[in-house]
């Protein structure tokens, strides 16, 4: 029988429950558990694929085309493992099921309620992943905070599950916060305290404490967290600000938080964690011997989460090649044909984001047309990829008026246009090309040398699609299309031979990189970077000595 993890948040939001749950994860993973984790998000959305970047962040894709929340995207970083559409559940999925039954007549005619109907379908879902029996631990991380009125529900569900399944098979982690008074110089327990009384009042009491901290955490105040929230003092476990997200498997490892989960949910301790390619990936993390500068020309560059997997990819690729990548955020509305030089000028690699809607277009197919006719190291997802051909149809193929129709309904030239599936739909919810999806790669490509192989497997979001009645003009100017899907034809891949790197996808890469397997398109493109980086200073050097 699978045991179970609840992680639970309380002072504040943003303290980070994510990650603490996959670090948690990546230790019982280590000492040979099979381990999953999921996320329970009290928002009345049925999922975050129709909610603002702005609003909530990235929306993060699983192969199976589910639109999750970006927390997911941490998880398969760290365990390096994929996560399904179970995996991820929110209020407007639950009260939806539930209503769905209702209206069918499920219940029989009988009052259908919070208790006992919801809840029931809440614990449903906490439990859907150990029905195949393909885990031993389940971790599932309640969104918001603890008292919060749409957390509710999820409280009382885990309380009748510990008390179904045993405190021995069901145990509680509660993330909350330990502020530093500098004026008093003093840590404060109190917001802890409050916390634990509040979960206490709603009938639950947690074993282990995870206190963010500013500061470490001293013998006593410990002993008087445990004290007063009813646990033993060595399940008080000290979460101090790190440096790097990565660095909190290791500092929860110090604490022992893995190792009083096991006792406490009687399992054997199994392998000691010893991280090893973790902490190479560290040691390559903080010990660069090179930097790069990467822009990122995006439209929701004030909201990092908004692209969070790309920040996090280019972390993975940075340290397979022993690099910083520093990543200047270029806001794509304000880039125009007088100011690209200026925006752009010092930068030894460009990235252009995926995005939706026509706001800063015109800034990104500019960003794109610098990059391509001066040579500078190119990278477009999504979006990125669609802008790119736009640019290209325009300023090669001379198409003046050429246009994606998501932008232009009426251009004359849709060299980009919605498929042919989505163009009656009006539901926009989960009703994209979502998931992963095959594509065979031209071997005498430069995706092909960065695959290393033919057939590959990516993830998609997108409606609209690269329109295959202009292919042939584009490879007869240079744009090859060296990426299609075998079974549609339609276009993953797009390069340009006569570039040291250009290469634009309509799939999202950025999706399965995790921290023990880089995607090789980022690995790649950083290295192009680095070497466009070595040739300008040697450019420079050659320009300075001519001058003296």
């Amino acid at each position: 029988m699978a045991k179970y993890i609840f992680v639970t948040g309380g002072v504040t939001s943003s303290l980070g429950k994510g990650i603490i749950a996959a670090s948690l994860a990546k230790l019982l993973q280590e000492r040979g558990y099979r381990v999953t984790i999921q996320k329970l998000d009290p928002y009345i959305n049925v999922d975050p694929g129709t909610l603002n970047p702005y609003e909530h962040g990235e929306c993060f894709v699983t192969d199976d085309g589910a639109e999750t929340d970006l927390d997911l995207g941490h998880y398969e970083r760290f365990l390096s493992t994929s996560i399904s559409q179970a995996n991820n559940v929110t209020t407007g999925r639950i009260y939806q099921y539930v209503i769905n039954k209702e209206r069918e007549g499920a219940y029989l005619g009988k009052t259908v309620q919070v208790v006992p109907h919801i809840t029931d379908e809440i614990k449903r879902r906490m439990t859907l992943l150990s029905l195949k029996n393909e885990f031993d631990i389940i971790i599932t991380e309640i969104g918001g905070t603890v008292g919060d009125i749409e957390s509710l529900p999820y409280v009382e569900a885990i309380r009748q599950l510990q008390w179904e399944k045993g405190r021995e098979n069901c145990i509680i982690v509660h993330l909350t916060l330990v502020p530093y008074l500098r004026a008093a110089k003093e840590l404060k327990t109190k917001p802890t305290q409050h916390s634990v009384k509040l979960m206490s009042e709603n009938g639950l009491s947690p074993d282990i404490i995870v206190c963010r901290t500013e500061e470490p955490l001293n013998a006593d105040v410990k002993r008087k967290i445990a004290l007063f929230c009813n646990v033993r003092p060595e399940a008080v476990i000290e979460a101090a600000d790190a440096d790097t997200i990565y660095d909190v498997p290791l500092h929860m490892m110090q604490e022992n938080l893995d190792a009083i989960c096991l006792e406490k949910l009687q399992l054997p301790m199994g392998n000691e964690p010893l991280l090893k390619n973790w902490k190479d990936f560290l040691k390559k993390l903080k010990n660069p011997k090179t930097k790069v500068t990467i822009g990122l020309v995006g439209k929701y560059v004030e909201l990092q989460d908004a692209y969070k997997s790309i920040l996090e990819s280019f972390i993975h690729a940075g340290a397979v090649n022993e690099c910083k990548v520093e990543i200047r955020n270029i806001h794509s509305e304000h880039i125009d044909q007088e100011n690209v030089k200026s925006s752009l000028s010092g930068l030894d690699g460009i990235l252009v984001a995926p995005g939706f809607g026509n706001r800063g277009i015109e800034g990104k197919i500019i960003s794109i047309q610098y990059a391509r006719e001066n040579k500078i190291p190119f990278f477009g997802i999504c979006l990125g990829m669609q802008c790119c051909v736009i640019e290209f149809a325009r300023n090669v193929l001379h198409l003046e008026a050429a246009n994606s129709t998501e932008m232009d309904l009426h251009t004359p030239y849709p060299v980009i246009d919605i498929m042919e599936e989505q163009k009656n739909i009006v539901q926009m919810g989960g009703t994209m090309r979502l998931g992963a999806f095959d594509c065979e790669i031209d071997i005498h490509s430069k995706s092909y040398e960065i695959y290393g192989k033919q057939y590959i497997s990516e993830r998609h979001r997108h409606r609209w699609e690269f329109n295959n009645k202009y292919l042939s003009d584009f490879e007869n100017n240079g744009m090859k299309a060296v990426g299609k899907n075998p079974k549609t034809g339609l276009v993953e891949i797009v390069e340009l031979a006569d570039h040291p790197f250009y290469v634009g996808t309509q799939f999202h890469p950025e999706l399965k990189s995790t921290v023990e397997h880089p995607h090789p398109i980022f690995v790649h493109f950083v290295a192009a970077a680095i070497q466009y980086a070595n040739g300008r200073k040697s450019r420079t050097n050659v320009e300075m000595g001519s001058s003296n």
